[in-house]
């Protein structure tokens, strides 16, 4: 579980900084905050 976890959170964590770079700064911070919450070194939603 907790590999599937951290995949969730750098597949969320590229896309964030993927629409940084596309000027989507909003989403782009919202998607890295969330990727660091369901991360398995964060605060996970899902424990």
């Amino acid at each position: 579980m907790a590999l599937v976890l951290w995949l969730i959170a750098v597949v969320l964590v590229v896309s964030g900084i993927a629409a940084l770079f596309r000027r989507q700064i909003p989403y782009g911070i919202v998607l890295i905050v969330v990727g660091f919450l369901v991360g398995p070194g964060g605060v996970s939603l899902f424990t």
